[in-house]
């Protein structure tokens, strides 16, 4: 009897255990979404990973013929002098220039212009279409970096794409509801303009038809005032269905925390920045509700959770902009020191031994990678970015070059608690199963 009810067992699809008992042991999702670097800017040079030594190609210019040098990296529209005007067409170290914990220019991301970058997949126009010159051209070493330690000792994901084109807010979106959320009735103040054969005219922070794909400021407080002085800047309230919701319909309990939150609701934003909040942009969260009160969290109660041994099923944990990665206001060496010091927490915690840790970026901000993006529809997918898989489960020290994009952190979620899919946008994504053992 034993024998055949082996047999039985094993010529079902292997699959339909597999699958399953890779996320059963798994309690604690935590996601730690950080910003604006590509896969080969932070692990471009990493052992083993598809970075700078397959560079295939130069950048070229408007006509299409190379750059004989690249042009003087700026910051703030001014020449960087600490950088060379000369620098060879080529991807060169940062840190050779200007030391780990200063800081440097920002790379223009945004979502028209990053189409142009990826020129059809050639991965040449880069340096064409930023604001910075050679800087986008940059990357960093081993010894610079101390979330190496980690992509050593855990899974790095290496074939890892934004969700969507562009920038931080429309990639936080696509984290938590798969979506890019629309602005009816937008005047033509916000909107962008394209020529017949869809070339941009005039950008903007919405579509022709729409749909918000450039940063904007939410509707609901906490909101900057200086990036909004005019109503038409602020997105009106979504009504679409998050992540959020969908947990909660399970009575999953699942948390947004965020660096600087309860300074940032007393009107003290600091380095706080809302269009890094993206539940602020939803109706159900608005100002006084239960849901707001519920799952809006301080960066403070995430770490009280943690060594209680509280933290929810599903957490999100954003850093304040000191400490995102975020060039110009954010210092690579002291961002990644307080990120490393996050992860050291939790692994030290009472439960990390059912969880798994996501670290991710929203987006490459404006920074070079030589791989072309696979195709999904017009919003996206975007960039490479790093991604880091934590956690007892993962494979340890591998390299995983599975397609993963922004939404199969999405998908592991309502994977692990069988939650309904909120659309069929993300359908394809992969769900990370390949980073576990």
């Amino acid at each position: 009897m034993r024998k055949l009810l082996f047999l039985m067992l094993c010529m079902l699809p292997a699959t339909s255990f597999a699958a399953k008992d890779k996320l059963d042991p798994i309690k604690h999702i935590i996601v730690i979404y950080l910003e604006n670097r590509s896969f080969d800017n932070l692990f471009g040079a990493f052992p083993g990973a598809n970075g700078l030594q397959n560079v295939p190609h130069v950048q070229t210019q408007q006509d299409g013929t190379p750059y004989a040098t690249l042009p003087q990296a700026t910051m703030h529209h001014r020449a960087d002098k600490r950088f060379p005007k000369d620098l060879a067409n080529e991807p060169f170290l940062i840190s050779k220039y200007v030391p780990y914990h200063v800081v440097y220019g920002d790379p223009l991301h945004r979502f028209y212009q990053t189409q142009q970058q990826i020129n059809e997949g050639k991965m040449d126009k880069f340096v064409q279409y930023t604001n910075v010159g050679a800087l986008v051209m940059g990357y960093y070493a081993e010894k610079d970096k101390p979330l190496w330690q980690y992509a050593k000792k855990y899974t790095l994901a290496d074939n890892f794409f934004t969700a969507a084109f562009g920038g931080s807010l429309l990639n936080h979106f696509w984290l938590i509801c798969g979506c890019t959320p629309r602005y009816e009735n937008a005047p033509d103040s916000v909107k962008a303009k394209l020529d017949a054969k869809g070339m941009l005219i005039k950008d903007g922070l919405v579509t022709p038809d729409g749909y918000v794909v450039n940063n904007i400021q939410p509707f609901s407080t906490p909101y900057d005032p200086q990036k909004a002085r005019t109503p038409e800047m602020r997105m009106p309230e979504s009504d679409l269905p998050t992540v959020g919701e969908r947990l909660s319909e399970k009575n999953i309990d699942w948390a947004w925390y965020n660096g600087g939150w309860d300074d940032a609701v007393k009107g003290r934003l600091a380095s706080f920045i809302p269009h890094h909040h993206p539940f602020l942009y939803f109706k159900i969260y608005d100002v006084d509700t239960e849901a707001r009160t519920k799952h809006l969290k301080d960066e403070k109660d995430f770490l009280k959770a943690l060594e209680d041994g509280t933290l929810p099923a599903v957490s999100f944990y954003k850093p304040i902009g000191r400490f995102d990665l975020h060039p110009t206001y954010s210092a690579l060496e002291e961002a990644e020191a307080h990120v490393f010091a996050i992860v050291k927490k939790i692994e030290e915690s009472s439960i990390w031994e059912d969880s798994l840790v996501i670290v991710t970026f929203d987006d490459s901000g404006g920074f070079y990678d030589h791989v072309a993006p696979p195709k999904r529809d017009r919003f996206g997918p975007g960039i490479r970015i790093p991604t880091l898989i934590i956690s007892p489960f993962a494979k340890m020290g591998h390299i995983d070059s599975t397609t993963y994009d922004t939404t199969s952190v999405l998908k592991l979620i309502e994977d692990k608690f069988s939650l309904k899919p909120l659309n069929t946008s993300y359908k394809n994504a992969g769900d990370l199963r390949n980073a576990l053992q």
